[in-house]
């Protein structure tokens, strides 16, 4: 793994401390039993959960990569319903990100937390967004890092845009899968097709070329992003109603284009925006040093007041 991305990320872990050990809990709530990893507590800081996009997969695409953020509060993160070790409902084939969104809030009151921040990632960053909007009292900021729109008008020209990232045997591969496969809830599909997306997220081919995500083939996550895929969806008056301060951070390259962020900026009434050039869909690992800078300061209250 080579390329300028890779020796950003190297020099700024040459500056951090070694990554606290997650802790692992099954926390029950909502009739299911969910697993929740926390990093050791911080004395008066507010704790921080962080949810992971990619609707499929567990807490491991945030972990370790969030990880310089615990050195100033304690991290939250778990597996969603039905993903990673976290219990799936009856019938799987029926979940939406509503449902989702709806478990923050209980498992905020299950952990014993009357409030907390809130960071979500792509997809999660769309149930970040939602639960914050359902519990006002319970989130104090909110975090939005390469997150979905407030509608769902960017889905049809993903796929164009991924490809017009990507070549060689990586666009040879997405172009081999028709999208519209996605509006079906088969676990392979979207999980093939994830992984075949997976390089064009980089802004930097190299590290783009060297990752991969793990191979999950969950059916809440499946149905519940094939329903997004088949009906769209409308949040634009749910982001009206965040009552958090809200930092959205995004990357300039991603193919997730900033305008989303930039639409649904002007939506959250009190609410900051940070493009981050030079860094795709995971400014964390492209442009680290700049991201942690912007979240970390926004968590402590460096900007936009307390």
């Amino acid at each position: 793994m080579t390329g300028s991305a890779r020796a950003r990320y190297a020099a700024f872990r040459k500056t951090q401390p070694r990554s606290p050990r997650l802790t692992r809990q099954m926390v029950t709530t909502r009739g299911l039993e969910f697993a929740v990893y926390t990093t050791p507590p911080v004395a008066d800081a507010t704790p921080l959960v962080c949810v992971n996009g990619g609707m499929i997969y567990s807490h491991s695409l945030l972990w370790p990569a969030l990880a310089p953020l615990a050195t100033g509060r304690q991290l939250v993160l778990y597996d969603l319903r039905g993903r990673g070790l976290s219990q799936a409902a009856p019938g799987q084939r029926q979940s939406r990100i509503e449902f989702d969104a709806g478990d923050l809030p209980a498992l905020r009151e299950a952990l014993g937390l009357t409030r907390w921040d809130v960071l979500g990632h792509s997809w999660g960053g769309g149930i970040a967004m939602l639960a914050a909007a359902r519990d006002p009292l319970g989130v104090r900021r909110l975090v939005l890092v390469d997150a979905v729109g407030s509608n769902g008008g960017w889905i049809d020209g993903l796929h164009d845009a991924a490809l017009a990232r990507l070549d060689g045997r990586h666009r040879v591969l997405l172009e081999s899968l028709d999208p519209r496969l996605l509006h079906d809830d088969n676990p392979q599909t979207h999980s093939e097709y994830s992984r075949a997306i997976y390089p064009a997220w980089f802004a930097d081919p190299d590290l783009g070329a060297a990752f991969a995500p793990p191979i999950e083939k969950s059916q809440s996550g499946a149905s519940a992003a094939s329903l997004l895929r088949r009906e769209g969806y409308d949040w634009r008056d749910d982001a009206r109603r965040v009552a958090a301060t809200t930092l959205l951070v995004h990357g300039a390259q991603d193919i997730l284009s900033p305008d989303l962020a930039r639409a649904t900026a002007a939506l959250i009434p009190r609410s900051r925006l940070a493009i981050i050039e030079g860094a795709g869909h995971m400014p964390f690992w492209e442009q680290p040093a700049e991201f942690f800078e912007h979240v970390g300061g926004f968590l402590e209250g460096r900007d936009l007041g307390s």
